[in-house]
């Protein structure tokens, strides 16, 4: 029974988060302060506390979902004897998610990711004026129909419109010029798509128009020591695995302008022994998301003091 530990991305962010383990665990604790202390900013508090406007300013709400991530990878490393290098096949993460999962598998430091993470979520929000871009999801389009009707907005009206996030379960996420996304709505109309729903988003993300941000964490990540990690990291921008540092570098400036491909990432970690997952951290978007790709797949939420309590009993069972 191979485990993979996946670690969520941007929209699972909620005031409150990673208060209940901080006010119950010691290690919680530390992970918070070294982030606070990484940043030069009292982040826990804004995490615990709100206002939520603040928490969810991308700069913010990227290192924030990263520390609580850390959080519980901790926490269960003291209460539950985890060990990710024995226990894990594979870790992978929704894009900003991938930090925390490198983080935690000790190819980056805490400090190190949180500091990226401050600077990539900087640099994708300056990266196109707010309101230039926009992104929406396509409910009810497979990849290819997606990409189809990306491509034929971007044709129509000129302007950049690309595939995001491929989420599975006919959730495909589009992104680009403001123009172009609201033409691949219209158009998506005609396709047969379910829904088609714009996305409450700062900017554009993963589509070329995030280029700057990308030559901003190019240079941001040639300073930052990567180590190889203990366990395989499963790409998004490849869905396989890569362990090499200098590859980590180089896909994780790749993945600032390509496509999540979080549904061919998980059917990776599937077909290659992977039968139970765990999300950790905060909330469960992935978990949600994995029975709508890989439905024999059983898919555990790790984010609270009583789902760490819960989990203990589940690790005893399944070792």
């Amino acid at each position: 029974m191979a485990k993979a530990f996946v670690f969520p991305g941007q929209g699972s962010q909620a005031v409150g988060m990673g208060k209940a383990l901080a006010e119950a665990f010691a290690p919680a604790r530390a992970v918070f302060a070294e982030v606070d202390d990484a940043l030069h900013q009292k982040l826990s508090t804004l995490m615990f506390e709100g206002p939520e406007a603040e928490l969810t300013l991308t700069a913010n709400a990227q290192p924030a979902l990263m520390a609580t991530s850390l959080a519980v990878v901790r926490v269960l490393e003291a209460e539950a004897g985890l060990d990710l290098s024995r226990d894990a096949a594979f870790v992978a993460g929704h894009s900003l998610g991938e930090y925390s999962a490198l983080a935690a598998a000790g190819a980056f430091s805490i400090a190190d990711a949180a500091r990226l993470l401050r600077k990539r979520g900087t640099a994708m929000q300056q990266a196109v004026p707010v309101g230039a871009g926009a992104m929406a999801a396509l409910i009810g389009l497979d990849l290819e129909g997606a990409r189809a009707v990306a491509d034929e907005a971007q044709r129509q009206s000129g302007e950049v419109c690309a595939v995001a996030n491929d989420n599975g379960g006919g959730q495909v996420v589009i992104s680009g010029a403001k123009a172009a996304v609201d033409a691949a709505i219209e158009i998506a109309k005609t396709k047969g798509v379910r829904r088609a729903v714009p996305l409450a988003v700062s900017a554009p993300f993963h589509c070329p128009l995030m280029q700057p941000a990308a030559e901003a964490m190019a240079a941001a990540l040639a300073e930052v020591e990567i180590k190889r990690p203990k366990v395989p990291l499963v790409a998004n921008v490849l869905a396989a695995p890569v362990v090499e540092p200098q590859e980590i570098r180089c896909r994780l400036v790749e993945q600032v302008t390509g496509t999540v491909r979080w549904r061919e990432s998980v059917i990776y970690m599937a077909q290659h022994g992977a039968t139970i997952f765990v999300e950790l951290g905060s909330g469960k978007v992935l978990t949600g998301l994995l029975k709508r790709i890989v439905a024999e797949a059983e898919g555990i939420a790790v984010g609270t003091p009583d789902e760490i309590s819960a989990y203990q009993s589940i690790l005893a069972q399944k070792v």
